[in-house]
């Protein structure tokens, strides 16, 4: 994992590990610490050991995670006082995951947000994203 964003924190400069412990830590962009900008306070939390999906962790990594997802959530709220939280896994390229290692989003919302009260199911219900599944008859393919 010679070219991993997520094992070698070096290769992104502006990417800083803000909370851990033995198994993962929570990572926050500098463009994200800003006030007023969207995505404020948003991190992700990722396992130290290479995971590609979050199917591929452990026990131990599932409950490191939990743990530090609770101090995760007592420092951005007192940091940035957030009205509430987005959480979730992207695995898999087709659900937008762009670095082959597991990381957990944590994502601050504002009630100033123009999507604010829009859930992670709000872009899935979206008209523009239904589905074109072309009907075929099976037996026809054999």
């Amino acid at each position: 994992m010679e070219q991993c964003l997520l094992c070698h924190l070096e290769l992104v400069p502006s990417q800083n590990v803000i909370l851990s412990n033995e198994y993962c830590m929570f990572l926050q962009l500098d463009e994200a610490r800003e006030k007023g900008v969207q995505l404020e306070g948003a991190g992700i939390i990722v396992p130290k050991i290479h995971r590609e999906t979050a199917f591929d962790l452990t026990k131990e990594e599932w409950n490191a995670t939990y743990e530090l997802l609770q101090k995760v959530k007592q420092y951005l709220d007192e940091l940035y006082e957030p009205s509430g939280y987005n959480l979730g896994w992207n695995c898999g390229e087709v659900a937008g995951q762009h670095i082959n290692h597991a990381h957990f989003h944590v994502l601050p919302r504002y009630k100033e947000e123009a999507l604010a009260g829009k859930g992670i199911r709000y872009m899935f219900k979206a008209e523009k994203n239904k589905r074109n599944v072309m009907e075929f008859n099976v037996s026809e393919e054999l």
